[in-house]
């Protein structure tokens, strides 16, 4: 695949690109637009999907029958499987999203007292990244250097190496190692943290996120070291993927409560791992939203 994209995107070549556009399409038809149809309840006209409570390593629901959390949006065609999900007639669908949340948990998880100040200080977090990272004025980060910034701020929390941040951004491995090296001594919290969460992986054979819930971390002894570099990784992401699983569940759980108590006229429909999408009146956005919003930032 990636021999292909490199043949047919980057390099031009007309008929690798239209296989690439064939497979792109014939994916999304045969996934989305013919089975989610074929899922489709007789009776009332709704996609049902099953979420497993305990399947992922990290806590996180996962979706299935049919997968509803993997519905695309990278791409325009992607895109326009979206819009076949409609409200109810007079209804409206609200994405409320928890703003780079694994980000937050880690400034606030490592004590990364730069990123904790930017983030209460409302700035634009991947351009303060470039700004300390590329060693540049913040008034200086342009749109491409916020880019690649984005890329090592949410590279770095999954343990990414310089290989896969050099794929990512198209440049030389030593490029984007110097990015981590220099990101590293920026925020010298954050390899404390990764180390200790590699230690204590190695020692008890889990993580704990904050609430204390266990992450088991299979591999860590592995001789392996492709297996002990992706177990190491997992150390590393699992407190923070599994904090943000827990305060997601506890806000389902709190919106809920908060819908019955007030007797909203809202219906929570579905999650996809940081965001809850809700079913609400189109005359009541403006009453609900204000309420949505104060009971998942309220979480804990």
């Amino acid at each position: 695949a990636d021999v292909l994209e490199k043949l047919g995107r980057e390099e031009g070549n007309e008929f690798v690109a239209h296989i690439l556009d064939w497979r792109h399409l014939s994916k999304l038809r045969s996934t989305y637009t013919e089975s989610l149809q074929d899922a489709i309840n007789q009776k009332n006209g709704r996609v049902h999907t099953s979420f497993a409570m305990a399947l992922t390593n990290t806590g996180r629901l996962s979706s299935s029958d049919p997968n509803l959390q993997n519905i695309p949006i990278r791409t325009e065609e992607g895109r326009l499987i979206r819009t076949a999900f409609v409200a109810d007639q007079g209804n409206v669908l609200l994405s409320a999203d928890y703003s780079q949340i694994e980000l937050r948990l880690v400034a606030e998880m490592a004590g990364i007292g730069a990123l904790k100040s930017a983030f209460i200080n409302g700035e634009d977090i991947h351009a303060r990244t470039a700004s300390e990272v590329m060693g540049i004025p913040l008034a200086d980060v342009n749109a491409d250097l916020r880019r690649k910034a984005k890329a090592i701020n949410f590279g770095i929390i999954y343990g990414i190496s310089g290989f896969g941040l050099a794929k990512q951004l198209d440049c030389s491995v030593s490029e984007a190692s110097a990015y981590i090296r220099t990101y590293m001594e920026r925020f010298p919290e954050l390899s404390q943290f990764m180390e200790k969460s590699k230690q204590e992986a190695r020692d008890f054979g889990y993580e704990k996120p904050l609430f204390g819930r266990k992450c088991v971390i299979a591999g860590i002894p592995e001789k392996n070291p492709a297996r002990r570099n992706f177990a190491e990784r997992q150390a590393i992401n699992a407190p923070l993927q599994g904090t943000a699983a827990d305060l997601v569940k506890m806000a389902m759980i709190r919106i809920d409560r908060m819908i019955k108590e007030k007797g909203l006229a809202a219906k929570m429909v579905l999650q996809v791992h940081d965001e809850l999408v809700l079913e609400i009146p189109e005359n009541k956005v403006e009453d609900i939203i204000p309420l949505i919003r104060a009971g998942m930032e309220g979480v804990a």
